[in-house]
């Protein structure tokens, strides 16, 4: 499935490449990002990324109609520290649009979830207007995901490097990341395993923010992964299950870091 997802990326990247001066410049006029690390390092709870999306290849469909602006809306009024909008379109029915939406309707961090192989996307993204953008180690080269992450910075994105096993530790570090997701799902198989960011954490350096992501359904998850360390999560299928999402985030939003790592 992931090999499918990115070859529809590279046919994606490939229509875009006329854009490219119109993408530049709206990039370069949108709104200044929000840098996230004042914030993220200030928080004593476990930051909560709470994620607006229609359905997954893992889940099926969730809310096709959902109004992602509103249940964004919904998210932060119960404390969520950041929106994740997926904007992939055949595989989990979002669009940029949606960011758009999001952006205008709150004013925490918004993070670009979607398969990134390409300057152009970050051009996308910063168009649209993201503070965040997700790398995803496992699809790219090491030397491209350096230059991918180097890339967001320069034009004031903060790169959400993703993982999910050990193999992929070195070349995020080496990238320059300083907030790395450790996806707790295996992307050949969908399944989850919360023990993934717990056995994870042991080699990740301090200095380094951790965001564990995909699995994560009840307080008692936050809790236990807090207590390996992690700074955030990254919340997804849950509150999007939720009828109610503002109660959803503020029950998993109150959880203290037990096991604060030096920033």
């Amino acid at each position: 499935m992931l090999d499918l997802i990115v070859r529809s990326k590279l046919q994606e990247v490939a229509s875009l490449q006329g854009r490219r001066s119109a993408l530049s410049r709206a990039a370069g006029q949108a709104p200044a990002p929000r840098s996230v690390w004042d914030d993220l390092a200030g928080k004593s709870e476990v930051a909560v990324i709470a994620e607006v999306k229609r359905r997954s290849p893992s889940a099926g469909s969730l809310a096709d109609e959902v109004e992602p602006a509103l249940r964004a809306s919904a998210y932060v009024r119960g404390g969520a520290w950041a929106i994740s909008v997926l904007t992939d379109g055949p595989y989990f029915g979002g669009s940029l649009d949606d960011l758009v939406g999001v952006r205008a309707a709150v004013d925490a961090p918004v993070l670009r979830k979607d398969f990134v192989i390409d300057e152009l996307q970050l051009l996308e993204a910063r168009a649209a207007g993201a503070d965040l953008v997700l790398l995803i180690a496992r699809i790219l080269e090491p030397r491209r995901l350096a230059t991918l992450r180097t890339e967001a910075e320069t034009l004031g994105l903060t790169a959400l490097v993703e993982i999910h096993g050990e193999a992929e530790l070195a070349p995020a570090l080496d990238s320059g990341a300083r907030l790395l997701g450790i996806n707790n799902r295996d992307l050949d198989t969908f399944r989850t395993d919360l023990a993934v960011t717990k056995r994870m954490m042991r080699s990740v350096p301090a200095g380094v923010f951790v965001v564990s992501e995909s699995g994560i359904r009840t307080p008692d998850d936050v809790v236990s992964l807090a207590d390996s360390g992690a700074h955030a999560v990254l919340v997804g299928e849950a509150l999007m299950r939720s009828e109610d999402p503002e109660k959803a985030v503020r029950d998993l939003s109150s959880v203290p870091r037990v096991a604060e790592r030096p920033s």
